[in-house]
């Protein structure tokens, strides 16, 4: 009793403890407190989607439809079933006019649970009237979870170089207008991307250090390494790439040509931290697993593995900070890698300007010190250049290209050639015709002694034609001074005659049968 007085009294303020174990928690100012509204908000958190951004830029509405098909497609899946789920629930895509927009979500290996909302933003014209478009999308908030995609195409890769660098330009006028908070966070994004360094995990990494080291081991950069980072992410997608076998054959590139743009793209987005990769319509790619990992995005049930592939021409995949000036040296000997890297890095400091200018002021960059210019000079426009030779071709001058017109002109042109050919026939024809001429009879008497008589049967009889001749004209030399008398209408001598030449015509087509009607001797 002693010892339970004591502990009652040690504790004077357990009474008014439990006095109000039944009123509602109170917080530090007395107000009460909605415990259901703190356990809704801690399950809305906890369902929250993450948000991810893709600012593509660049290609056509269609060829930014096939880059969404391609990366919302499940790979692993039955086509059939994925089709099936997902018909009907695609969202739709706007993107005809300025800045489009659609959202895609990321579903994972078992299509049931949902890991992240993309949100994506279209733009095809690197046109400066856009650039206050693009300032409300980078925020401290969204830019750790944007990506830029920059879209090509393998139908006009001669526009490559100059394309990437009005984009470039772009981006940059943007991000200089942000306000101070929005440039911290871009270093520090970059940082983060710059410390993920090959041969590193994700913890060494994010600390700079080497694994096992026993200490922060910075590693340096390579010569045109992240000399120009934009401050947020970027991946250039080559979209076509079967079109390369096309430029082969048809326009005679061969593989210096191709060698030559993968050294460039790989040079400059080398000095950007960018990722590279061509891909295919219709065949499988890692295209969704390099967004993926670049937005930070992994499956809970499968590890996607994503592995560099610099030897299949129209499968090459370059993921970020996996390059190095090594690695593109050896593709082909005699790139000029530092004078690309510098003179790129002189041009995106330009303000942008519309491509159609940028075409026409390209003679003033013909002094070799534009990396656009170096680019355009190898990589030509098969269609405006008529230098190029066919590789069996020698060089008297031999072209592989031919200027055509359209097919209705065309068409056009030859029904009149083949006219003027059939006049020319017919002219040819009339000059080339002997004029038929009388036989006298001595010549006459020479020919049927050559040939011999002409006989043919008639109902069993043989018959001379040369004496069947002889009578026809003694009938006709009698009848002639009865013809004196009455005149004789020219149509029946005519008709006449034709029934005569009927008659001999007969007998050639049908010799050995018998004529329909026998002449009077």
């Amino acid at each position: 009793m002693v010892g339970l007085e004591q502990t009652m009294s040690s504790s004077p303020n357990r009474g008014s403890k439990a006095a109000g174990m039944n009123s509602r928690p109170t917080s530090k100012d007395g107000s009460k407190k909605n415990i259901w509204s703190s356990l809704l908000d801690g399950v809305a958190n906890g369902k929250r989607l993450p948000e991810k951004n893709l600012l593509i830029l660049g290609g056509t509405p269609e060829t930014q439809r096939d880059f969404l098909e391609t990366f919302s497609a499940d790979l692993s899946a039955d086509p059939s079933l994925v089709n099936e789920k997902r018909k009907g629930k695609t969202p739709p895509i706007a993107n005809q006019f300025a800045l489009g927009y659609t959202y895609r979500d990321v579903l994972d290996a078992d299509q049931e649970d949902t890991l992240a909302r993309v949100s994506a933003y279209l733009l095809s014209e690197p046109s400066p009237s856009f650039a206050p478009l693009l300032k409300p999308l980078l925020t401290p908030q969204s830019i750790p979870e944007t990506l830029v995609v920059i879209l090509m195409d393998w139908s006009e890769p001669w526009t490559w170089m100059r394309r990437l660098r009005e984009w470039v330009r772009l981006l940059r006028s943007v991000l200089v207008t942000l306000d101070d908070d929005t440039k911290i966070v871009m270093e520090e994004t970059m940082t983060e991307w710059r410390d993920r360094k090959r041969g590193m995990d994700a913890n060494s990494a994010a600390a700079g250090s080497l694994p096992n080291s026993g200490g922060p081991v910075t590693i340096p950069l390579g010569p045109g390494e992240w000399d120009e980072g934009l401050g947020i992410p970027m991946c250039v997608v080559c979209q076509g790439a079967d079109k390369i076998e096309k430029l082969e054959k048809d326009h005679g590139w061969n593989e210096e040509q191709f060698d030559f743009i993968l050294q460039f793209l790989r040079t400059i987005l080398l000095k950007h931290g960018a990722s590279l990769i061509y891909t295919t319509p219709f065949l499988a790619s890692s295209l969704q697993s390099l967004i993926h990992s670049s937005l930070g995005v992994h499956s809970l049930l499968k590890r996607q593995s994503l592995k560099h592939n610099v030897i299949d021409r129209d499968k090459i995949l370059v993921p970020a900070n996996w390059d190095s000036w090594g690695k593109i040296r050896i593709i082909r000997e005699g790139f000029d890698m530092e004078g690309a890297s510098t003179a790129w890095s002189i041009e995106i400091q330009d303000p942008p300007e519309p491509l159609d200018q940028s075409a026409d002021s390209a003679e003033g960059e013909d002094d070799g010190t534009s990396a656009v210019t170096v680019f355009e000079q190898t990589i030509k426009d098969p269609k405006r250049d008529t230098s190029i030779a066919h590789p069996t071709a020698t060089t008297r001058g031999s072209k592989i290209e031919v200027e055509t017109n359209d097919m209705q002109f065309f068409l056009a042109d030859q029904v009149d050639l083949l006219e003027q050919l059939r006049a020319e026939d017919e002219k040819e024809r009339a000059n080339q015709q002997v004029p038929q001429l009388e036989m006298s009879p001595m010549d006459e008497g020479k020919v049927n002694e050559h040939i011999g008589p002409v006989q043919f049967n008639m109902g069993g009889i043989q018959v001379d034609a040369e004496d069947m001749l002889k009578k026809l004209r003694d009938r006709e030399a009698s009848r002639a001074p009865k013809r004196e008398g009455p005149p004789t209408a020219p149509g029946d001598e005519k008709a006449h005659n034709q029934a005569l030449a009927n008659f001999f015509a007969g007998l050639v087509k049908k010799p050995g049968g018998s004529p329909r009607g026998s002449p009077s001797a």
